[in-house]
């Protein structure tokens, strides 16, 4: 494979940058920061998981809403860097703006982690649907796993520096209290963010647009009827968002619950953060290494591994027990979450039209958000009714095994084209 172009490379920085969101806010340190806060104020440990699955379910229906318009409208020559702007404005703002919430108010932090997360995950909207706009078909599997990879080491550096200054912090090291230093890390987070964000706005730009025309809104809603009419004739992306839809929801609630489930479990913050330290040390060679056997086996099975090593962590957590089981977990987890992310996203980009790619990729988030509430809600209400979380992250098997069944009709990008063509005329 030749080198990655500037472009590329530019894209899968904001991985990079971004990912740092994804360790600290999603999984780490905030989750951990909340638990402590909802505890101090007399919340049930089960009823404030369950909280923070309802949490995620509200923002992720709030941008399942307003992703395929947004999209539609963005597809528009000019448009995808401006949304994309606002979405990120929006949430490195909302993350810097965590550190300055009193710690006791765990009601405000939900409500601030919600913004945040709307910016953070409706960036990543757009932000896919750029792949389009730098890379070939061809080389989209590995693009797009070079940007995971990218993700999980970059974000290794603030979680290192996090940890360090909550670690020194609660060994009395450093004279600031833990809340303090989570604040911190907060901030690190908003500063890495922002800062490795800069090569994407200076090199990467919309190349597949739709011309401007008069009244773009009533156009865009007229396009987006059009689509959602003609979208069953792809039957290839049809089947394929189908499939996503349920497994995705599996992987997003255990990677967004991981460390909320841990500490139910009674594991100490310490030993967490470690564990999702090297986790994310892991996930990085086999995130790339997903992208390059791709290339080998297709990346259809390389989904089918990834969803059958899901099913396996789904069932060995309900006999979780000690800090090696978590470990046992965790490694597990590496070994999947950044490889089926990355070829789900190139998967489906070397299905749509690249002129709509955003539009496309609106629909590729609703699919992808609205799965986000079913798992979450399926996690917090078995905990609760059962008073097990280890029940709550057992259910989401069926997620897994139903994923997989429609993912085994759905061929390979390759062969669909002369199918869904044939359709369409």
């Amino acid at each position: 494979m030749k080198k990655f172009t500037k472009e590329e490379k530019s894209w899968a920085l904001y991985d990079w940058g971004s990912s740092a969101y994804s360790i600290i806010i999603t999984t780490a340190v905030f989750p951990l920061y909340y638990k402590a806060s909802a505890t101090e104020a007399g919340i049930d440990l089960a009823d404030s998981t369950a909280y923070l699955g309802y949490t995620i379910a509200i923002f992720t229906f709030i941008l399942a809403m307003i992703g395929p318009i947004l999209g539609t409208i963005a597809d528009y020559q000019g448009l995808k860097k401006k949304f994309f702007t606002a979405f990120f404005l929006l949430g490195t703002i909302s993350t810097a703006a965590l550190a300055f919430v009193p710690s006791e108010n765990w009601l405000m932090l939900l409500i601030c982690y919600t913004f945040a997360a709307l910016g953070a995950t409706g960036a990543n909207v757009f932000y896919d649907a750029f792949i389009v706009d730098v890379t070939t078909a061809k080389r989209m599997n590995n693009v797009s796993a070079f940007g995971y990879g990218l993700g999980y080491i970059g974000s290794t550096i603030p979680f290192i520096l996090s940890i360090a200054v909550i670690l020194l912090a609660s060994n009395g090291v450093i004279p600031i209290s833990t809340t303090t230093a989570s604040r911190i890390a907060f901030l690190i987070t908003a500063v890495w963010w922002a800062s490795f964000s800069i090569p994407m706005f200076k090199r990467v730009h919309q190349n597949y647009y739709i011309e401007r025309e008069p009244n773009p809104i009533r156009q865009s809603f007229k396009r987006l009827s059009k689509t959602i009419r003609e979208i069953r004739q792809y039957r290839a992306l049809f089947l394929f968002l189908l499939a996503y839809f349920f497994y995705i929801d599996g992987v997003g609630t255990i990677i967004a619950l991981s460390t909320a489930y841990g500490t139910d479990l009674g594991l100490s913050a310490t030993s967490l953060l470690i564990v999702l330290f090297v986790t994310q040390a892991v996930a990085a060679p086999f995130a790339i290494l997903y992208g390059r056997l791709s290339e080998r086996f297709t990346g259809k099975k390389m989904l089918y591994v990834g969803i059958c090593v899901y099913i396996v962590v789904c069932i060995y957590a309900f006999f979780l027990e000690t800090i090696t089981d978590f470990w046992i977990l965790a490694m597990l987890v590496a070994t999947s979450q950044g490889g089926i992310q990355a070829l789900s996203r190139s998967y489906f980009a070397k299905l749509v039209p690249k002129e709509n790619s955003n539009e496309f990729f609106g629909f590729y988030n609703i699919f992808g958000k609205f799965a986000a509430i079913l798992g979450p809600l399926l996690v917090a209400v078995t905990s609760q009714v059962t008073g097990n979380s280890s029940m709550g992250v057992f259910s989401l098997v069926v997620l897994f095994v139903i994923g997989l069944a429609i993912l085994s009709r759905v061929p390979e990008p390759e062969e669909h084209i002369a199918v869904d063509e044939a359709a369409v005329e």
